[in-house]
């Protein structure tokens, strides 16, 4: 319940194991849903507002997700999102773009995406980006991955994993095809889940 959802987020907002990551916790609204949305971490500009998916990347997704009917406060309403790592990571040492959470920092991370999983039980998991959807599948590109409903079933969990992209400004593999065709495909099947269809406001 809501209540078990609240507990856990004060918990996670607490947590500082990870001492190289320059952020503190990010969380999305503390909700029960069917629909649990997976990021890889927050951005810089999630840490001053506070909320996911808050700045260029989310004005992407929240495009996307636009166009199948459900707008970004509908969205962040009814959708539980998550993260595989929930504090920002800082920049890369290249200075472009910002660092990938070490494999160490994902497995301190897991304990708190893995107790939504449990919790929420979703119907519908959408990792967004590459290291999202590697929690789940084993794949060599995100062609192989985006615009196909892959069943996904763990301990109590049976799921449909759809794949989305990074909507990133600096990716440019939604932009061209086949990538355009996959992504358009991959939030087709999104908007015919029966849970997405519950929340589309008539």
């Amino acid at each position: 319940d809501v209540d078990k959802i609240l507990n856990h987020q004060e918990n996670l907002l607490k947590c500082n194991n990870c001492s190289d990551m320059v952020g503190s916790p990010i969380v999305g609204n503390p909700i029960q849903s069917k629909i649990i949305l997976i990021g890889q971490a927050p951005g810089v500009r999630e840490g001053e507002l506070q909320r996911p998916f808050a700045w260029t990347a989310g004005k992407n997704l929240f495009k996307w997700f636009s166009s199948i009917g459900v707008d970004e406060e509908e969205f962040r309403k009814n959708v539980y999102m998550s993260a595989v790592c929930r504090c920002y990571p800082g920049k890369n040492i290249s200075g472009s773009g910002d660092r990938v959470p070490s494999d160490l920092e994902i497995k301190k991370c897991s304990k708190w995406l893995n107790y939504e999983l449990k919790a929420l039980n979703p119907n519908l998991i959408i990792p967004v980006g590459k290291l999202a959807i590697s929690q789940f599948v084993n794949f060599e590109k995100l062609n192989d991955v985006v615009g196909k409903k892959i069943k996904y079933k763990k301990k109590l969990i049976d799921s449909d994993l759809v794949c989305l992209p990074h909507p990133s400004g600096l990716s440019t593999w939604y932009k061209k095809e086949p990538g355009k065709f996959l992504l358009t495909k991959a939030l087709c099947l999104i908007e015919k889940n029966k849970n997405w269809k519950s929340i589309i406001r008539k």
